[in-house]
């Protein structure tokens, strides 16, 4: 199995496939619209503006797992992050991301990128994972790592493949 074999529902609830994503450089974050991390949505668009053209994408997974901090429903997600943030980049339904019912596409991440100290549970809103262009996970970060800090580890990966 590969992350393109996964499908997802996007945050108006259309199941797609991953595979519209093949050949692109992906930062996939679980978000949330209460949480201390929120205005990195900030961040995650401007990357989104300034790469987007370069085959990049950012691709936003609310998840209310932690502290009740996604309470909403997804029209509301879709309100907040648009009027507040300005998102432009692609949303989807919520998710979980750890536990019984995680979502199919972050427990392959996980497998694929464990965190801090090896473990793959996912300890908070805002984790990211980095894709390359073929699907392979990357990298993941922390919560606390801003979105504009990964600047050169996407530039790296765009310019790999020119």
């Amino acid at each position: 199995m590969n992350i393109y074999d996964i499908n997802v529902k996007d945050i108006d609830g259309k199941e797609i496939s991953m595979s519209k994503y093949k050949g692109k450089t992906l930062l996939i974050v679980n978000v949330a619209s209460n949480c201390g991390f929120t205005p990195q949505y900030e961040g995650l668009q401007e990357l989104y503006e300034t790469y987007k053209d370069k085959d990049f994408m950012v691709l936003g997974f609310p998840s209310n797992e932690f502290s009740n901090q996604e309470p909403g429903d997804e029209e509301e997600i879709k309100s907040f992050c648009s009027l507040t943030y300005n998102v432009k980049f692609d949303m989807f339904s919520k998710v979980e991301v750890n536990g019984e019912n995680e979502s199919l596409l972050f427990k392959y991440l996980k497998e694929q990128e464990s965190g801090l100290f090896g473990s793959e549970k996912i300890k908070w809103n805002f984790t990211k994972f980095l894709i390359n262009k073929d699907g392979k996970v990357i990298n993941r970060y922390a919560p606390i790592t801003k979105p504009l800090s990964l600047k050169k580890d996407i530039e790296k990966l765009l310019t790999t493949f020119e």
